[in-house]
C-alpha cells in the first residue's frame, strides 16, 4: 500500500467458475457430478439463488463487494487472483489478496463465518498498512 492507513475502497470476490449461461451450466453440471467446486459460490448462493444472508452481510460491511467470474476479470484482478476462489481488497488502486481458496474452503459456506474472516483480514490489513 502506498500510504500508511490506506483503507480498501472495495472488495472483489472471484468465483472459481466462468460466468454466462454456458459457464453457469458447466459449473452446475460439474458440481452435480463432483467435478466442480467453488467455496465462494457456496457462501454467496443457495442451490437456487443468492442467499439473503449474503445481501445483509454486504450491507453491514460498509464496503462495496463486487463478485466476478473467471472470464469476467480484468487484467489487474486476474493478475492478483492466480488462485481461485479468492477475495481481494482494492487499496490505492492495487489488489491485495485478502482470503484465498483454503480460507474460503474452511468456512463451509457459512455467511457469518465469511463476515468474521473478512473483518479479521481487514483488521490485519489495517495493522500492516
Amino acid at each position: 500500500m502506498s500510504e500508511a492507513g490506506s483503507r480498501p475502497t472495495r472488495l472483489v470476490g472471484v468465483y472459481h467458475a466462468d460466468g454466462g449461461l454456458r459457464g453457469e451450466a458447466a459449473y452446475v453440471i460439474g458440481h452435480l457430478f463432483g467435478r466442480a467446486h467453488c467455496s465462494l459460490c457456496d457462501i454467496t448462493h443457495s442451490p437456487v439463488r443468492r442467499k439473503p444472508a449474503w445481501d445483509a452481510m454486504v450491507a453491514r460491511l460498509g464496503i462495496p463487494v463486487h463478485l466476478v467470474h473467471l472470464n469476467e476479470r480484468d487484467e489487474r484482478v486476474a493478475a492478483a487472483s492466480a488462485e481461485t476462489p479468492c477475495v481481494l481488497a482494492e487499496v490505492d488502486g492495487d489488489y491485495v489478496p485478502l482470503l484465498g481458496p483454503a480460507d474460503l474452503d474452511g468456512l463451509g459456506g457459512d455467511v457469518q463465518a465469511f463476515e468474521a474472516a473478512v473483518r479479521a483480514a481487514l483488521d490485519h490489513l489495517g495493522r500492516v498498512a
